[in-house]
């Protein structure tokens, strides 16, 4: 129970800070702007959960091939390179945003499935890869999705209710630091180990 909390609170703090200013935080404030914000939550809930859910399996995977030591040293520089990927910032596109603005059918399956599309390859899929390399894969899941839910949650009640945006800089600046830290913590994991 101690190692699915310990992967639960790792996974949660780590992709809700990964999740703030990405692009599917800014899909889910303009699917909040058309639809009532449960079935927008529940449309990014399934979509994160599946995602995830395949995130843990291919890191689970890798972790059971690979050895701990080198696990930690390429965890740690994805980690870093999170980091800069942050800095750099994610920006809706403009076909991103129509789609989001012109989607008729049912709210669930086109947040659902927006949300999928975005999330292959997304940062937040990545660093759920990689946590699942070195921690339970079931703890991961549930930490990672419900952090990914938690903080678009966070970006529609703030889109909806505030009518304003968070600092950017702050979050941008705060969500590189932890990455950073993190990165450094498994590199220097990875190096004790492999000598």
């Amino acid at each position: 129970m101690e190692g699915f909390l310990a992967a639960l609170g790792i996974s949660f703090a780590v992709i809700f800070v990964a999740e703030l200013g990405d692009k599917s935080q800014l899909m889910a404030m303009t699917f909040a702007t058309r639809f009532k914000t449960i079935p927008v939550l529940i449309g990014i809930t399934v979509a994160t959960a599946v995602v995830h859910l395949v995130s843990v399996g291919i890191g689970y995977g890798l972790g059971a091939t690979l050895p701990t030591g080198w696990i930690s040293l390429i965890a740690g520089v994805a980690f870093l390179a999170f980091g800069a990927w942050t800095l750099r910032g994610d920006k809706l596109t403009d076909d991103e945003k129509s789609k989001a603005e012109r989607s008729t059918g049912s709210a669930i399956l086109a947040v659902g499935g927006a949300f999928f599309l975005a999330e292959l390859g997304d940062k937040t899929m990545l660093a759920t890869i990689t946590l699942a390399t070195q921690h339970g894969w079931f703890g991961v899941w549930v930490g990672s999705t419900v952090g990914m839910v938690a903080a678009d949650a966070l970006a529609i009640l703030v889109g909806r209710y505030l009518g304003r945006h968070l600092p950017e800089k702050v979050i941008k600046y705060g969500a590189a630091a932890l990455f950073a830290i993190f990165g450094i913590w498994l590199i220097a994991e990875g190096v004790i180990e492999v000598r």
